[in-house]
């Protein structure tokens, strides 16, 4: 392994908690002792009697259509063509959705009873326990939740079928992902809970207990004081959000003390957590582009609003109409109200939780931006995970609406989930004008590493009907480009001229360096690729000023 290799990884290492990196060397070391745990017998398996129907909304489109088709992330598969479960034609995420079983809670799953009575028999049958990418403790934690949920809506269960989710209960019990923690070991507390609160007996105990630990740990840790998830993905953050609806909706309806003690703790979560989606959610209702995020993965800010409104929740509070900014200063962002159906998110965050920064991005004081209710410009999304050099180039700060320096990432993001030196931000200040022109600025030492250590400093200066973007690069440097990408929707006209989908026009127009507009790619889902443009700015001295201007 090259020496640069090995530093590389000493510097993603060392903000690792010692918790992971024991689970890590357990699961490894202790891979016989493990599997051992994981297939102890579980005793006499039963439903609990509060169990009749389970009441909550149906989620996500059909994607197991004829007996054995399925579709997931833009690509079909047919189990007996591709070679089953674990087939090596399929990429890992693909083969992740498979397993999750996400088709017994679609839209039409009631429909279709006897489709889904034929797949989770077929599951059974052909993955024996501990073997492919079933059993792994992220997928066992989703197909739980909704086999618990399909269950509960079914007169009758066969026993086959309860001592199958026993068995993958007690598997999911010894292999909590502990050497991961975030949103896996959050999934895994819910699974655990879930599972708990529908079988009786002492495995229905062990695991209601259990995940009441995970999550009376987890959701303090990982929910911050002003609502948002401290992964800062608007996906992921909507995601939990629905997972916590779940959880208050389970506490409802099953009557458990143990749920309903804490169900008061878990409303004022969410209720801070559907601000904070509010928030980072675009005029149009759709989640912005910070880290990994992507369309059609996680319930879209609507439907997780109306659930928790369901629920006895007050919803997600009115948007300003006027010129003025809230600065989400646990999370790191500052969300700029521009009137007439216009927003801005300016992203001056951190990359994630130190220890566990897998879904981070390079896109430090990246911003978007939308006008009249319609994007204007995006950051270039999630199409993809994985190792492979597509993957990298969406993390990287040249897909981001920001500043790259020499080439180089401001945070050092590597593989698919890695990130070794961190961009931190600094100085963030906020502040309206006598004028009444609101002021955002921020720099970060994301680049103080190079030989010349710039810092890229970005000041945000928004007027009515215009907004100024100044990015200065102290310290030497031998090329510094600025990128602004535009959603497709917005059309390229002759000179400096934009065009909005509604007729309207965007000026723009830079100083200090030089600007031209390149084609390009947005990502707004997985497996998803749409033209479009964007704006690149070369610097010719160390500070640049780009302008926008509508009307």
């Amino acid at each position: 392994m090259a020496l640069s290799r090995v530093l590389r990884l000493l510097r993603t290492a060392r903000h690792l908690r010692v918790e992971q990196v024991a689970y890590r060397l357990y699961y490894r070391l202790g891979r016989r002792l493990v599997r051992h745990r994981a297939q102890a017998a579980v005793g006499k398996v039963v439903r609990r009697s509060w169990v009749r129907e389970w009441g909550a909304p149906l989620i996500g489109g059909r994607s197991h259509f004829d007996p054995g088709v399925f579709g997931f992330l833009g690509e079909s598969g047919d189990l007996g063509q591709m070679g089953g479960w674990n087939s090596p034609t399929k990429t890992k995420l693909w083969l992740y959705n498979l397993h999750y079983l996400d088709d017994l809670n679609a839209y039409d799953a009631d429909a279709r009873g006897e489709q889904h009575a034929w797949l989770i028999d077929r599951w059974i049958d052909e993955n024996p326990p501990l073997q492919g990418n079933g059993w792994e403790p992220y997928t066992l934690s989703l197909r739980i939740v909704n086999l618990v949920k399909w269950f509960a809506r079914q007169p009758t269960v066969p026993e086959r079928w309860l001592s199958s989710l026993a068995a993958q209960a007690q598997a999911l019990v010894v292999q909590e992902e502990r050497h991961i923690l975030a949103n896996h070991l959050f999934a895994n507390g819910k699974a655990l809970v879930f599972v708990g609160a529908f079988l009786g007996g002492a495995v229905g105990e062990r695991c209601l207990r259990q995940g009441l630990a995970i999550l009376d740990r987890e959701i303090p840790e990982q929910f911050c004081a002003d609502g948002g998830h401290f992964e800062l993905s608007p996906m992921y953050h909507a995601t939990l959000l629905w997972d916590l609806c779940d959880l208050v909706n389970l506490a409802d309806r099953s009557g458990l003390a143990l749920l309903a003690e804490r169900s008061e703790q878990w409303r004022r979560v969410i209720d801070r957590g559907l601000d904070w989606l509010a928030a980072m959610s675009h005029p149009d209702g759709e989640i912005s582009f910070f880290n990994d995020a992507a369309f059609d993965i996680a319930p879209a800010p609507a439907a997780v609003d109306a659930y928790a409104k369901s629920l006895g929740g007050r919803g997600t509070k009115a948007a300003a109409n006027s010129l003025s900014a809230a600065h989400l200063a646990d999370t790191g962002y500052v969300v700029v109200s521009l009137g007439n159906n216009g927003k801005a998110i300016l992203d001056v965050a951190e990359v994630g939780p130190s220890y566990q920064p897998g879904h981070a991005h390079a896109d430090t004081l990246s911003f978007e931006l939308s006008l009249f209710g319609q994007r204007v410009l995006v950051n270039t999304g999630t199409s993809q995970y994985g190792e492979g050099k597509e993957r990298q180039r969406q993390r990287s700060t040249c897909a981001h609406n920001t500043v790259e320096i020499d080439g180089e990432n401001s945070s050092e993001v590597w593989a698919g989930f890695r990130v070794a030196r961190r961009a931190r931000p600094r100085a963030v200040q906020v502040q309206r004008e006598a004028s009444g022109r609101l002021v955002v600025s921020a720099c970060h030492d994301g680049y103080e590493r190079l030989s010349g250590r710039p810092i890229h400093r970005r000041t945000w200066m928004f007027e009515e009907n215009r907004l100024r973007v100044v990015d200065t690069v102290s310290g030497s440097f031998s090329v510094a480009i600025g990128r602004f990408f535009l959603h497709p929707d917005i059309k390229v006209a002759d000179g400096n001229l934009l065009c909005l989908p509604d007729g309207r026009s965007l000026r723009w127009s830079c100083s200090g360096g030089y600007g031209e507009v390149v084609r390009s790619i947005w990502h707004p889902a997985f497996g998803a690729s749409i033209p479009n443009h964007c704006l690149e700015v070369l610097f010719e001295g160390h500070e640049v000023t780009l302008d926008f201007s509508w009307c």
